[in-house]
């Protein structure tokens, strides 16, 4: 007797299933860092599309490496092409972490102040980087950008290392605005982005 059954069927009986996707995925852009202050996509300038063409936007970072000292991987909104960076934003930050000696060294943290409650500037997407092997990669996904109605929601996840921590850092939130947002720029908190690639794709 089958337990589970797919349109009256057996598993057992069944040949194929059907394809289950969300939506097909397009490559737009990639910028490679070399000591820049910053990687800025805006919509219409250098072949960058960020308007009502997709629903959905998804930025894929790799091995986001700043130039010197200890800072902060992090990224803003435009309505203006870039001109002013000044969106408010309400937004949450936690990340988790693990000693790569072991010994039990884990925890979930949360900082306040790494979060915004309808405030200004970048939004933190990883802790610090130290060494000259430390990096940043992750993902972030804007969602209806070009929408007028709604504000624009966002979700990051990043990977990076820490000393001798691997830490792995989730961030969302919303820009409370309904203009169209139609830039976004990528940077560290101090010193210059020393290498790494950043890639646009529109999904609908």
């Amino acid at each position: 007797m089958s337990i589970v059954k797919l349109n009256n069927r057996g598993v057992r009986s069944v040949t194929a299933f059907g394809s289950a996707t969300s939506g097909s995925m397009t490559f737009i852009k990639k910028l490679t860092a070399s000591s820049s202050s910053t990687l800025s996509f805006v919509d219409g300038s250098s072949d960058v599309v960020l308007d009502n063409t997709y629903k959905e936007y998804l930025f894929t970072y790799k091995n986001m490496h700043r130039s010197n000292g200890t800072s902060f991987f992090q990224f803003d909104m435009s309505v203006d092409g870039g001109s002013n960076y000044n969106l408010q934003k309400t937004t949450t930050f936690f990340y988790t972490y693990h000693n790569e000696g072991g010994g039990g060294d884990t925890t979930v943290g949360y900082v306040d102040g790494w979060d915004k409650a309808n405030g200004t500037g970048s939004q933190r997407l990883s802790n610090g980087n130290n060494a000259n092997d430390e990096s940043t990669s992750g993902y972030l996904r804007l969602f209806n950008p070009s929408s007028t109605t709604f504000v624009k929601h966002f979700m990051a996840r990043s990977i990076s290392n820490n000393g001798v921590y691997l830490e792995d850092n989730y961030a969302a939130g919303y820009a409370n605005t309904t203009s169209a947002v139609d830039a976004i720029k990528f940077e560290f908190s101090s010193g210059n982005i020393d290498t790494g690639d950043i890639c646009l794709y529109g999904i609908n």
